[in-house]
């Protein structure tokens, strides 16, 4: 099946395909010899050694290693990452988040001597302010991991026999350190507290926060339970489960859903959108390794519930797309976060192998294509923020997969990790994590939990039974991939731990139906894996090209060329129909094209249904391949003096602002009429000004003679859709109207809504405001700090992906003929058509710049406890008050703008 997305702009519709091809592997997976698997099992060896031996050498007492500049990350000491340093504790954190690695990788002397120092060296009662998410996952689960580890140790008689439970005794102290955080009454932690003083307000730096993310909360039961229950003290267990039975309460009882951000006082919603990945991810898994490690059936009850939910709304194979809890129908955004290929691994877990095997796919060919998997990624592929801090969750679900399927395709997948790990992250003194996956560009980080689960999973992907210390089925993994004993499940805890839960609550038997399957015996025939994965991959992937279509003898060409065809022309629908390709309406305003074999109305038409959608892939991988970078607008009078950059698309014709060393400069005014679109009746004003115009009505080539002839020096069309923005969509190159446009002799560029909707603003507040048209942004003000830039954040290049092939084409419904390769980033020509009905002065424009900025996915969950960086335009949609955007001034658009810069720049930590 074929699957094609179209996003439209009414009158003239632009296709954005994105093609899930049917097509024939080059060659069958073949098992991979023993030889080789003990060579890569040695490989990730090596790799751990080196990323370990030099956060000892070169870091150690330190938190983390920082490998560019091969120095430890002391919080204080280094230049503040904002609340990503909420992980850092000065507890010699990437020691602890390692121990048990150190264990299951057979380096017992140096586990030993790691615990010596442990003991001898880390404090924990630091006056400093930490995430309790962060503390509790890496540090506390970390001690009881290495407690796990020393006592398996010890009880086997050669080694830790001094040891007399010192980590349990540190884990223990954690524990009440972090329990002042739960003294609110729904339950839930506050999301940050002292390790010296608790939570006591604003004397220590706790106490003021209203918001949490679900996964914040819900990310304790697991080290809360095996505290207790190797102790013996309940307390922290009935903590963990009475802030579970909350979020549960306050689930949306329609759709079973939960935001991800919650008030921790009053149990509101903040953010009402609910996906699998950042903000709520752990949530998800920590219910369902709870029922797997303390065997209490209401934590499965309460998993499968959700998980109906989530194949229900949220599950769109091989996607993972948010919604809205209350109106799950609708789309909550147009991207993916990285976070969520844990997912894959826990429906194993859950034992729905096939939608894991489904979305494992779709992020290992995201993975071929960038060599890592971007922070976040829209639905059609393309990088959207380009990150990646050596994050593991990919490799979990690999090893997870491998596990269920014995298939050799995920021990390919390992060594691509591998491969990629030391092509591009490897550095002298360790692993540096990627500023971006475009360019290659590193950060000075190398996080603790890059050292405690990437390296645990690829060496159980490669390892042999008896290359293990012992049987990790006697284990569950927590999300920090400690390993804590499954025979917790018996340990002692309280019957009458107070909870939340009602006497209504009853279990149903038929939630317990395919959970926790026998993997070694679910899928004897690896080709089953195989057969699920052909679907999504790409026929265009130059290593394996695909044969033509057999077509009869005498049928000649398809009826409808890819090139010719126009996605609002009857005819051109009704042969697409006798193709068995059908247009879906999405719920996101764009439009989907669906090829079925089946319904094509005979096998000759079915065949051409394939090669009209293959053409359609090629031509618009043709007009990617002449690139030409986007544009900048340039605010430069007071009070901006050049430091908001708006990012612009360029246009086929006029003056080419890349061959100018200065730019065009000049007073920007709105035209008369706004459109564009007739004879300008204010041109006593736009003469030698920059003429702001709205897109539609008319082609953006008669937009521009209109303003020329009234003396305007440069033109910008801003679009009409309310809400668009470059960092969400793709970027284009304003086409001609199919005749000659020699007679531009002007520059006009493009600018989406919530760009151009600040110039408006900028304009109201200020009665002059001059700009400065040009390739790329000038020096701004001496006096402008640099990290004080707002800039618009535009990505830089863009390919077909490899295997799960995406590409933009916009149609010209007036012109066809003129259809021209894309000379710009990241999509080709468009043609202006809106519609007339949508214009809209620019005194009654809408809506703010709406934030966009990248989510709680960038760091730690704890960051999404703060909504003001966590908006999404969803939220936006449900206003609040009378508020009227028009009204705005533009230092509140500025700071909304800084808003999005400031949540960019957080997408560095541990987890969403």
């Amino acid at each position: 099946m074929y699957i094609a997305t179209i996003s439209p702009t009414t009158t003239m519709p632009a296709v954005l395909f994105s093609l899930m091809l049917l097509g024939a592997l080059c060659s069958l997976g073949q098992a991979m010899s023993r030889e080789e698997r003990h060579r890569l099992r040695n490989q990730v060896v090596e790799m751990f050694d080196h990323a370990y031996q030099n956060y000892m050498d070169h870091a150690y007492p330190a938190d983390e290693l920082m490998p560019l500049t091969c120095r430890g990350r002391v919080r204080g000491l280094e230049p503040s990452r904002g609340d990503v340093d909420d992980a850092l504790g000065k507890f010699s954190l990437t020691l602890i988040d390692t121990l048990d690695t150190l264990v299951l990788l057979n380096k017992t002397t140096e586990f030993e001597a790691a615990v010596r120092r442990v003991l001898s060296d880390v404090r924990l009662d630091n006056d400093i302010v930490v995430s309790v998410f962060e503390t509790n996952i890496r540090v506390l689960g970390g001690l009881l991991g290495g407690h796990s580890m020393a006592v398996m140790l010890k009880e086997g008689g050669q080694h830790m026999q001094w040891y007399q439970d010192e980590l349990l005794h540190m884990a223990k102290d954690l524990g009440f350190r972090l329990l002042p955080a739960f003294n609110t009454s729904s339950g839930l932690p506050y999301p940050r507290v002292n390790l010296k003083f608790g939570v006591r307000g604003p004397e220590t730096r706790t106490g003021t926060e209203t918001d949490t993310c679900t996964a914040c909360a819900g990310t304790i039961i697991l080290e809360f339970a095996a505290l207790s229950r190797f102790t013996g003290e309940p307390v922290f267990e009935a903590h963990a489960r009475r802030a579970l039975d909350f979020l549960w309460e306050k689930r949306q009882r329609n759709s079973n859903l939960v935001g991800t951000t919650i008030n921790i006082h009053s149990g509101e919603w903040v953010r009402r959108d609910s996906g699998v990945g950042a903000g709520i991810d752990s949530y998800y898994e920590y219910l369902l390794k709870a029922y797997i490690l303390l065997g209490d059936d209401v934590f499965l009850q309460r998993f499968n519930i959700h998980y109906a939910s989530i194949m229900k709304y949220i599950s769109q194979p091989p996607l993972l797309l948010d919604v809205h809890i209350h109106k799950p129908l609708l789309p909550a955004r147009t991207w993916m976060d990285s976070l969520l290929a844990f997912f894959p691994g826990l429906q194993v877990l859950k034992g729905d192998i096939r939608p894991a095997i489904e979305t494992h796919e779709m992020l290992y060919q995201v993975t071929k294509k960038h060599n890592f998997l971007p922070e976040a990624f829209t639905t059609d592929f393309r990088v959207h923020w380009a990150q990646h801090p050596l994050r593991p969750e990919f490799a979990e679900s690999t090893y997870f997969l491998y596990k269920a399927t014995g298939d050799p395709y995920y021990l390919e997948a390992g060594r691509t990790i591998l491969d990629n790990l030391n092509r591009f992250a490897r550095v002298p003194c360790g692993f540096a994590a990627m500023k971006d996956v475009r360019t290659g560009s590193h950060e000075d980080r190398m996080d603790s939990f890059f050292l405690a689960e990437m390296f645990k999973y690829l060496f159980l992907l490669f390892a042999d039974a008896e290359d293990l210390p012992f049987d990790v089925e006697d284990y569950v993994f927590t999300t920090e991939a400690h390993l804590l004993p499954l025979s917790l499940s018996t340990g002692p805890h309280s019957s009458s731990i107070p909870s939340n839960r009602t006497s209504k609550e009853e279990l149903d038997d038929s939630n317990f139906d395919w959970t926790c399957p026998n993997t070694r015996l679910l899928f004897p025939d690896p080709a089953y894996p195989r057969n699920l994965r052909e679907p999504i991959r790409s026929a265009v992937d130059k290593s394996c090209p695909r044969p033509a279509p057999y077509r009869e003898p005498g049928m000649g060409h398809p009826p409808l060329r890819a090139q010719d065809f126009m996605a609002n022309n009857p005819e051109h629908l009704e042969l697409l129909r006798r193709m068995g390709v059908s247009l879906i309406h999405l719920k996101d305003g764009r439009v989907q094209l669906v090829q079925h074999a089946t319904q094509a109305v005979s096998a000759v038409a079915a065949e051409d249904g394939v090669r009209f959608m293959q053409d359609m892939m090629e031509l618009s991988s043709q007009q990617q391949k002449e690139q030409l970078p986007p544009r900048a607008i340039q605010i430069v009078s007071h009070p901006f003096f050049g430091r908001v950059v708006l990012t612009a698309g360029p246009a086929q014709f006029g003056i080419d602002l890349s061959k100018s060393s200065t730019g065009l400069r000049g007073f920007a005014t709105v035209a008369e009429p706004y459109s564009g679109c007739s004879e300008i009746t204010n041109a006593e004003y736009v003469r030698g000004h920059i003429a702001l115009l709205q897109r539609g009505q008319c082609m953006f080539a008669e937009k521009a003679r209109h303003i020329q002839k009234a003396g305007a020096i440069g033109g910008i069309v801003i679009d009409d859709n309310e809400g668009s923005s470059s960092d969400t969509a793709p970027l284009f190159q304003m086409a001609g109207d199919g005749r000659s446009t020699d007679d531009i002799t002007m520059p006009l560029l493009f600018l989406f809504h919530k760009e151009g909707n600040i110039l408006l603003e900028a304009l109201k507040e200020y009665r002059e405001v001059e700009v400065l048209l040009s390739d790329k942004a000038r020096d701004r003000g001496v006096e402008v700090e640099e990290d004080c830039l707002t800039e618009a954040t535009t990505p830089t290049s863009f390919e077909p992906i490899g295997q799960l092939q995406m590409s933009t084409l916009k149609v010209d419904e007036l012109a066809p003929e003129q259809v021209t390769p894309s000379q710009q980033e990241v999509s080709p020509v468009e043609q202006d058509t809106s519609p007339a009905e949508e214009v809209t002065p620019p005194e009654e424009e809408a809506s703010p710049a709406e934030d966009v900025g990248p989510p709680e996915e960038e760091a730690t969950e704890a960051d999404l406890a703060r909504p003001k960086e966590e908006r999404d335009s969803e939220d936006r949609e449900e206003p609040q008050g009378d508020t009227d955007s028009s009204s705005q001034s533009v230092d509140e658009l500025l700071a909304d703008w800084r808003e999005d810069l400031e949540a960019f720049q957080q997408m560095e930590k541990d987890e969403l």
